[in-house]
């Protein structure tokens, strides 16, 4: 029986689904998916709806330049798919953004570790390796804010998160999250924009460590 108590916003998974969601956020809701076996059922009703109304759409003349326009494109992050199999804690999309790879852990004070997998004009997509017991400095957001828990727990002023949990945090909300004791937290984060520390020297840091 799954443990997982937050998931995915259905209105989220409908927008992944028809392959509107940015990059960074795609990353991490295929993720959650390949976790989770209600939003993997979810996410299925919605692809099924989607091909539904393609084949009931009627057919619409399109642009003479839309094959350039395709073109222009391909080189675009795409969409991730939410791949079932794990290598250890990383679920398969997390994998296919390391390339394969271990982590490239790199400090950004407290014992606090980050390791950037994806970074463009939409927001960006990290590992973040924190330490049990530990605080991360207070903070706001200039955008969305997506969590997903790969190990470990973290708690904040809207609860506690475990394994294959997700948080999604707007500008209006303001947080301190705080590992859970016992083994380290490590969490698949993503934001569309920079976030908002209350206290000066992460503000400092904060061109630095591109949070």
């Amino acid at each position: 029986m799954s443990t997982i108590a937050h998931h995915v916003p259905d209105a989220t998974l409908a927008c992944y689904a028809a392959g509107n969601l940015p990059h960074a956020f795609a990353v991490v809701v295929a993720s959650h998916v390949s976790l989770c076996i209600q939003c993997r059922a979810a996410l299925e009703a919605h692809q099924h709806v989607g091909g539904a109304l393609l084949e009931a759409a009627d057919a619409v003349a399109v642009s003479a330049d839309l094959k350039s326009a395709v073109l222009s494109r391909l080189d675009e992050p795409f969409m991730p798919e939410p791949v079932y199999e794990r290598s250890g804690i990383y679920p398969g999309p997390v994998m296919e953004a390391l390339k394969g790879r271990a982590p490239n852990w790199k400090s950004i004070g407290m014992g606090v570790r980050q390791d950037i997998l994806w970074s463009g004009k939409e927001g960006s997509v990290r590992l973040l390796f924190i330490p049990p017991s530990q605080a991360v400095p207070d903070h706001s957001h200039n955008g969305l804010e997506m969590t997903l828990v790969l190990q470990g727990s973290f708690r904040d002023q809207t609860g506690g998160f475990g394994v294959g949990d997700i948080e999604i945090a707007s500008q209006d909300m303001e947080h301190a999250p705080v590992a859970g004791k016992g083994e380290p937290c490590i969490c698949l984060a993503a934001t569309d924009a920079p976030l908002r520390f209350r206290a000066l020297f992460p503000r400092l840091l904060q061109p630095l460590f591109r949070i």
